[in-house]
């Protein structure tokens, strides 16, 4: 190359690095990159030089304004670009909980109700007031059904007060039996109860407590609800009228009681 040839090639770098616009449009068709984006103050190229060029500071020290913008995050769109990535926490409903809870069954398996077992039964046994026979009379309804699911060897259409009894206190984490398999006869909660120390023959001074069974005879089992000041005992009973009922019993009614808590 002759003189002439590089002092011609000198020059023309030491235009294109005083003037970076120049040196990026002259390499720009041999980089393959995209097209820079565009700042509010003007073109790319301007606000590289002016970002070549030394910052200006103020009286404190500091740089200017325009010169730190070039390198400060746009954080404007920070919160509405985290929200497309933050996680549904909606939740879907358990279709057979709901199907349940529709007909207001407690789904097989559900955790208790919080508390001591006696309140346990009681607060699971007051979700069931209501539920009746379809039709009445027929020891029948999805409701029964699911309380038949309690006693091990159910028979669908036997009188159910004590599947019930098995049901609740099953849900309540107190399942009746010797193996937690149920109990579907009066007499056999009262053979177990007496069996495992839980069995109390009614007298005077004899005072229930709530989520204790209530037991008359070998016909007819409920749940205590709660003892009233006059000594009446408030009740839900399974199979009461052809449903599950809250009534009302006088101290002497039952012939015993069997210890939930």
């Amino acid at each position: 190359m002759s003189i002439e040839a590089t002092l011609a090639h000198v020059a023309a770098l030491r235009q294109e690095l005083a003037d970076p616009a120049l040196l990026i449009s002259s390499r720009a068709a041999t980089t393959g990159g995209s097209e820079a984006p565009s700042t509010a103050a003007g073109s790319f190229a301007s606000a590289l030089r002016q970002a070549a060029e030394p910052a200006s500071t103020s009286t404190s020290g500091t740089p200017s304004t325009a010169a730190a913008a070039l390198y400060e995050p746009d954080t404007s769109t920070a919160s509405a670009e985290a929200s497309l990535y933050e996680p549904e926490t909606s939740t879907v409903a358990d279709p057979l909980a709901s199907q349940l809870q529709l007909q207001g069954i407690a789904a097989s398996g559900t955790p208790a109700a919080s508390g001591t077992p006696g309140e346990r039964i009681v607060a699971i046994a007051e979700g069931q007031l209501g539920q009746t026979e379809q039709p009445p009379g027929s020891n029948e309804s999805p409701a029964i059904a699911e309380y038949r699911s309690a006693t091990a060897g159910a028979v669908p259409g036997a009188p159910w007060c004590a599947y019930f009894a098995s049901w609740v206190s099953r849900e309540a984490g107190e399942p009746l039996g010797s193996s937690g398999q149920g109990l579907g006869s009066v007499s056999q909660i009262w053979s177990w109860a007496q069996e495992t120390g839980r069995a109390i023959t009614n007298g005077p001074g004899v005072v229930p407590k709530p989520g204790d069974l209530i037991v008359f005879g070998d016909e007819h089992v409920g749940i205590v609800r709660d003892v009233l000041p006059s000594g009446q005992i408030q009740t839900i009973e399974g199979n009461y009228e052809n449903k599950v009922a809250a009534n009302v019993r006088s101290p002497t009614e039952a012939t015993g009681y069997v210890e939930m808590s």
